[in-house]
């Protein structure tokens, strides 16, 4: 299974995220912002952080998880590499934490800024072993 694809837009970024679990997908969507910006197969993982956000719905909470790892990029140059662990839980509301992985944006090429996570075109698609995820990213 693929981990992601771009998509034809025509002023922003595009993707579909995908993976057997919603957690999958979630990395695989983390993973698809960054390739956005640079090449992430040659980011190495020197530096890690714990992401953790409570949002409203699954929406919500990709929209938030997303957005953080944007706040990090842009207040700490932080390029993201790797997603080594990320974690789901829902009761009232849904919670997610994930350390990620990566370096120093100082150290590599990055070709774009992103600079929002959108709502527009955005869904989150639950089958039997498959979960897509679409985002748009506003350049």
């Amino acid at each position: 299974m693929k981990k992601y694809e771009f998509l034809e837009h025509t002023a922003d970024a595009k993707f579909r995220a995908y993976g057997r679990t919603l957690e999958g997908a979630f990395k695989n969507a983390a993973l698809a912002t960054f390739a956005i910006m640079t090449d992430i197969t040659k980011i190495k993982p020197k530096i890690e952080q714990v992401i953790e956000v409570t949002s409203r719905n699954k929406e919500a909470l990709l929209y938030d998880f997303l957005a953080e790892l944007l706040f990090l990029m842009d207040t700490e140059g932080f390029l993201l590499g790797k997603v080594k662990s990320l974690k789901i839980t829902h009761n009232l509301t849904y919670s997610l934490k994930a350390v990620v992985l990566g370096d120093n944006a100082d150290n590599y090429e990055v070709f774009t800024a992103i600079k929002a996570v959108t709502y527009n075109d955005m869904f989150i698609k639950e089958e039997e072993n498959k979960v897509t995820i679409q985002v748009v990213h506003d350049l």
